[in-house]
């Protein structure tokens, strides 16, 4: 059943294909493990598994009749990482769904025979996750959070939409995730923009305002590049920025709806239920090895109008046309 809330999903009929019912006349349900690297608690990050639950059901596979679906969220802590890792790979599952480059490490850490589907991590290949996106070899395949070229994209939107900025700062915190790819383009694209960059690793709330106030003492922009825990802390960083007006942008829709500026990235849902594919497949037979590590399809951009006015800013027709999603 999924992890220790129920979660019903009570759409989609059961289909199966004669190994797996071959499996369960011995007895045997198929079994899928999924490790959250995300706060459970948090609306959106529940959005996404259930963009997966749903998918799979569509699949033919629902929850406690034809398949057992076990979840477990890490909060952002390492030692429930960890914990939970170990925890699932004991239940001896058909296959492991799993987000975020710590939670991926964790469970590969503990399995090199179960197959696992990471949904999304950052450069997978840099992580020493798989040896290539076409054939990506060992007991892992998935989905990339994006192209390592956001990070340029990012500060061209922010230069876009806050034209007097000279100097911007990207954020992330190094323990929980190898964002590192994303700093090259982000340099590149500041050089081109005339902006003086500035790269500010954080760890926690204390040192987020500090780099936020900083910038804020510059007039600067702030680019906070994709990372779970910074989603996680993402209230320190919209609050420290409005406070000193510093622009700022995030790969997730929740941050310009909480108040933060804009935001520009991959759908995550529209990847969980990709993911729901290769899950599927998987379970029927086929190997990760053989199932090519996929990039996004989807991407979306939110704007908050209101943040801009209180900022002085005046957001460009351009802009407001090409956005998904409008906060007034």
């Amino acid at each position: 059943m999924i992890g220790r809330r129920e979660f019903v999903v009570g759409i989609g009929s059961a289909v199966a294909w004669p190994l797996v019912v071959q499996a369960q006349r011995l007895g045997r349900m198929p079994r899928v493990g999924v490790l959250m690297g995300w706060i459970e608690n948090e609306p959106e990050f529940r959005s996404w598994l259930a963009a997966f639950v749903t998918e799979i059901a569509r699949l033919g596979w629902v929850d406690g009749r034809n398949v057992r679906i076990d979840v477990r969220w890490t909060n952002n802590d390492n030692d429930r990482t960890r914990v939970f890792a170990k925890e699932l790979v004991e239940l001896h599952p058909d296959v492991i769904l799993v987000g975020t480059n710590l939670a991926t490490s964790a469970v590969h850490h503990e399995t090199r025979t179960i197959p696992i589907v990471f949904s999304p991590v950052t450069d997978p290949i840099a992580s020493g996750l798989v040896e290539s996106f076409p054939r990506p070899g060992r007991n892992l395949t998935g989905f990339t959070n994006g192209e390592a070229a956001l990070g340029g994209k990012w500060l061209q939107l922010i230069k876009e939409i806050a034209p007097g900025i000279m100097r911007a700062g990207a954020m992330y915190n190094p323990d929980s995730a190898p964002s590192v790819d994303f700093l090259g383009p982000f340099k590149a694209a500041a050089q081109s923009l005339a902006i003086e960059p500035t790269i500010t690793p954080v760890r926690n709330d204390a040192e987020i305002e500090e780099a936020i106030d900083s910038l804020g003492r510059d007039k600067a922009g702030l680019v906070v590049l994709s990372d779970a825990f910074m989603g996680g802390h993402r209230a320190a960083v919209i609050a420290a920025a409005t406070r000193n007006k510093v622009p700022s942008i995030f790969d997730v829709p929740f941050f310009p709806r909480e108040g933060g500026l804009l935001s520009y990235g991959p759908s995550f849902a529209d990847i969980f239920r990709r993911a729901a594919e290769y899950v599927d497949r998987i379970i029927r037979g086929e190997k990760p090895a053989d199932l090519p590590v996929q990039a996004p399809i989807r991407y979306h951009l939110a704007v908050n109008l209101k943040t801009a006015m209180a900022f002085g800013l005046s957001v460009p027709n351009t802009l407001l046309v090409s956005a998904d999603e409008v906060i007034e």
